[in-house]
């Protein structure tokens, strides 16, 4: 991973982190729902959206726009966490293990990780709507991070997953399941920070391509590890999927055929964002672009 890149997430990483333990810092009502909450949201992880939000947001509008996107980029990381959450459950994926240590449910129990996934989602939009951006942004942003989350975007990923376990699917269902799953939130992540940082509709469009690309990498990558790395470099079980019969790019591919897929998408990438930049002298997509690098060699 190159210097620049290192720093800037475990810069971006700390300002998200601040930004969560405020938010989460309230629970003398209910001691246990909060400490699922925040053993969910600030446990160990990669902290990739809120760094997509805060380096999208950086390309267009610089510091300045970085200093209005703390709130949004928190926000990012606690619908993620929720989801996780609520992934692992016994009704849903049945995990014990998430980023090398146990499961909410099984750290605390099943209806307080319940209830600690449903409050991470409602703090995330009091998070947003308490944000410093002007009112119309906020708006703006509040209904991006909303469709994402939802029917349209992240819950119907997961309900089409859910059902696809012991079934056939075609590789465009396979990128449909997987565009809404984990695409959509990333794609939130770019298009949020993009908004913060003043994008017109160009840039907006040229990022969401980016962002689209980036995800599905992101999943193909993630297929890819399923099969090639062992459990404590994953920090989740090794072969999952496969064991559950999950159709992924691997299965559906080959291990080769995934691994040049990635590679498309990674280019695919590099394209959307030298037209964002394309007649743009402030625009700098560098972390962008290393971020793409970084998904797509990634080793967990």
């Amino acid at each position: 991973m190159p210097s620049g890149l290192k720093a800037f997430l475990q810069t971006s990483g700390h300002r998200v982190e601040q930004t969560l333990q405020a938010a989460l810092s309230d629970h003398s009502a209910a001691v246990s729902l909060f400490a699922a909450m925040h053993y969910a949201a600030l446990g160990p992880g990669k902290r990739l959206r809120p760094a997509l939000v805060y380096a999208a947001a950086r390309a267009l509008g610089g510091d300045a726009a970085i200093n209005l996107s703390h709130e949004a980029a928190a926000a990012l990381e606690c619908v993620h966490a929720y989801s996780l959450v609520h992934d692992d459950l016994p009704a849903m994926d049945d995990d014990d293990l998430r980023r090398g240590r146990a499961t909410c449910h099984i750290e605390f129990n099943e209806a307080t990780a319940i209830l600690a996934g449903d409050a991470l989602q409602c703090q995330a939009f009091e998070l947003l709507s308490a944000s410093p951006l002007p009112a119309e942004l906020k708006v703006r942003v509040i209904g991006e991070l909303a469709r994402a989350s939802g029917a349209r975007g992240m819950v119907a990923g997961q309900a089409i997953d859910l059902a696809a376990v012991d079934h056939t699917l075609t590789l465009e269902q396979l990128k449909e399941m997987h565009r809404l799953k984990t695409g959509a939130l990333i794609v939130a992540s770019a298009r949020i920070g993009a908004m913060i940082g003043g994008a017109d509709e160009t840039q907006l469009a040229a990022i969401t391509r980016y962002a689209e690309a980036v995800g599905l990498a992101f999943q193909v990558q993630d297929d890819i590890l399923d099969v090639t790395a062992d459990t404590a470099t994953l920090g989740k079980t090794q072969g999952a999927d496969a064991a559950r019969n999950k159709p992924t790019y691997v299965s559906l591919l080959g291990l080769e055929g995934a691994r040049t897929k990635a590679k498309e998408l990674h280019e695919e990438a590099g394209r959307a964002l030298d037209e964002m930049a394309a007649g743009a002298e402030t625009t700098d997509t560098r972390v962008l672009q290393q971020l793409a690098d970084y998904i797509v060699k990634r080793a967990h």
